[in-house]
């Protein structure tokens, strides 16, 4: 049965930071809020409404900022995004082990899809907005074995998967922080991904 490799979107396989701190500073010049895109961009893991909160937002608004995050998406963030060092290559190496990749990211599925189609990547499941552990029955329901992310939220999705974590220090989360969250290896990027997982696949295939 082939294995099947699990990746986070955001700072694990693409770096979108200059879109998504232009897309937020956009949502709040339009809706009058204060917000801070900048700290947003440099901290992306958690989900949208989440970082509405915690920069106070009155629930009620939430729902419309949303959806005009989302709306404005494709326009700001899509064009200046780029791939990580070492994306395409992790994604070719698990197909070339004979293994399937999936995405399970916290972003709107819809604007995920936009990325990969942008990067020119294939994957053969994609799940978005899923946090943390929410993230866990996407990967249990297709059986992964691995799950790469550079946030501890990933790292508690896949230890509640029962997937090794494998975390990539391109993100928020420093290698200690996701050793202590359960990485079972910390990667300095996805360039070291292809080693590893060659010398690991024959115990989780």
């Amino acid at each position: 049965m082939p294995f099947t490799v699990g990746f986070d979107l955001d700072m694990t396989l693409i770096d979108p930071r200059p879109g998504m701190a232009a897309v937020l500073n956009e949502v709040g010049a339009r809706t009058g809020h204060t917000l801070d895109g900048e700290h947003f961009a440099a901290n992306l893991g958690p989900p949208l409404d989440m970082t509405y909160r915690d920069m106070g937002v009155p629930e009620e608004e939430i729902p419309d900022m949303v959806s005009l995050f989302r709306a404005l998406y494709p326009e700001l963030v899509i064009p200046g995004t780029v791939a990580l060092p070492g994306a395409a290559q992790a994604l070719a190496c698990v197909r070339e082990l004979g293994g399937r990749t999936m995405v399970v990211t916290g972003k709107y599925r819809k604007n995920a899809a936009l990325h990969l189609e942008a990067m020119g990547w294939e994957v053969d499941h994609l799940y978005g907005e899923l946090w943390s552990t929410g993230k866990a029955e996407s990967l249990k329901l297709h059986g992964a074995a691995v799950y790469v992310g550079d946030h501890i939220g990933d790292m508690n999705g896949a230890k509640a998967a029962g997937a090794l974590g494998v975390g990539v220090v391109t993100g928020p989360c420093s290698r200690a922080e996701l050793a202590e969250a359960g990485a079972a290896v910390v990667l300095e990027d996805l360039r070291e991904f292809p080693e590893w997982l060659r010398t690991a696949s024959g115990v989780i295939s």
